[in-house]
C-alpha cells in the first residue's frame, strides 16, 4: 500500500509555506516535506493536527493506495 498525501495543495491553498505548517504542528519544515513526497507515514495525532491546521479532513489529506 502506497500513502498518497493532498498535503501540499491543501497548503498552497491557504498561502502556507512547509516551514509555517510545521510551526503549527510542532515538527521540523523537513517533516512535512517528507509527508508531502509519501516518505513518512504520520501518527494519528500528526495527521490531525495538519487536518486542523489546514481546515479539512484527514480523510481528505491521506489516501492509501
Amino acid at each position: 500500500m502506497k500513502l498518497i498525501t493532498t498535503i501540499k495543495q491543501h497548503r498552497k491553498l491557504n498561502n502556507i509555506t512547509q516551514e509555517e505548517l510545521a510551526q503549527m504542528v510542532n515538527v521540523r519544515r523537513e517533516t512535512i516535506q517528507r509527508l508531502e513526497k509519501g516518505y513518512y507515514n504520520p501518527s494519528l495525532k500528526l495527521a490531525y493536527d495538519i487536518s486542523k491546521a489546514l481546515d479539512t479532513s484527514i480523510e481528505e489529506l491521506f489516501l492509501f493506495k
